[in-house]
């Protein structure tokens, strides 16, 4: 798997570029069936979703059958990265390439800390209020809901987030204190119109606990190569039309009209940067059998429970 460091307009560090080679079905995997959405780790059944008919949200149900993709991670580890995202991005990029559990597939993605959830807290709303209200609720069923949240991209963990005296809540609460807190691993799936959490469910619990911003790494699909490549070519076309374009006004009006530096240049960054950092579609494979296959697997989660999708 190929890395490339993704930077700003002003050269600071944005994300992590992967390129995956071809490769077959990821064994985190979205299926779909109409409405119906299945995520699916391996043979094991994680998350069952059933689109509204209005498209207002989505009623899930998680199974307790998710295991994370990053190997435990030590104190000592977390001490020696603390405060660099690159260091970790690259730390988890490793972790997803050789996870043969994980959600990669063949093509492009982004590992980046400018997750777009945390500009929507409000300068007087504190820490814990604000991302214990982005959590969806509800265990095991529960409900996304899509109008109260638009834009807002609630976390969806696929497991629940265990209390603030778990053993393991307490230790990361002292990283927390620390600043040595390891991020928060999230996957953007856009059929949930959510972020899933992929690892690190304990360690949101923490920051929530000591009511502070947690680190976070999103990873998204984005434009393959080729794409960007294209998309850079036509970019820098734009530039120089706009160049000569005022060079031409310049030779009628004078040096009184300006070169248009000041005008394309900016264009120009942000047209290179929206390549880079553009969301693509999360891919979902059809589900085998369909609607009848996911019925049946939501029913036999279920147990025999009432809820919109298995019931």
């Amino acid at each position: 798997m190929r890395r490339d460091d993704v930077t700003r307009a002003d050269g600071t560090w944005l994300g992590l570029a992967l390129e995956v080679p071809g490769s077959p079905r990821p064994g985190l995997c979205v299926f779909t069936a109409g409405r119906r959405l299945l995520i699916a780790q391996e043979s094991r059944p994680v998350l069952f979703a059933l689109v509204d008919e209005h498209l207002d949200g989505v009623d899930f149900w998680r199974t307790d059958a998710y295991r994370s993709v990053v190997p435990p991670l030590r104190a000592a580890a977390a001490r020696g990265l603390a405060g660099s995202p690159e260091r970790w991005a690259h730390r988890y990029a490793g972790a997803l390439a050789e996870a043969p559990d994980g959600p990669l597939h063949e093509g492009r993605w982004l590992l980046t800390d400018d997750a777009r959830v945390r500009r929507g807290r409000g300068a007087s709303e504190s820490p814990a209020s604000y991302w214990s209200e982005m959590i969806a609720d509800g265990h095991p069923d529960g409900y996304l809901d899509w109008h109260l949240h638009n834009c807002g991209w609630e976390f969806l963990p696929l497991r629940p987030l265990p209390p603030a005296d778990d053993g393991r809540v307490k230790a990361y609460r002292k990283q927390v204190r620390e600043g040595t807190l390891p991020p928060v691993l999230v996957w953007w799936v856009s059929g949930l119109d959510s972020f899933v959490i992929l690892d690190g469910h304990a360690r949101l619990a923490a920051a929530i606990a000591e009511s502070a911003d947690p680190p976070l790494l999103e990873l998204r699909r984005a434009l393959p190569r080729e794409d960007v490549a294209a998309g850079t070519d036509d970019a820098a076309a734009f530039y120089t039309y706009e160049l000569a374009r005022f060079a031409g006004l310049r030779a009628v009006h004078g040096p009184t009209v300006p070169d248009g530096a000041a005008t394309a240049g900016p264009q120009l960054a942000r047209l290179l940067h929206d390549l880079h950092t553009t969301s693509r579609p999360t891919w979902a494979w059809p589900l085998p059998g369909g609607k009848a296959r996911w019925e049946l697997l939501a029913r036999k989660a279920a147990g025999g429970r009432e809820w919109p999708g298995g019931g």
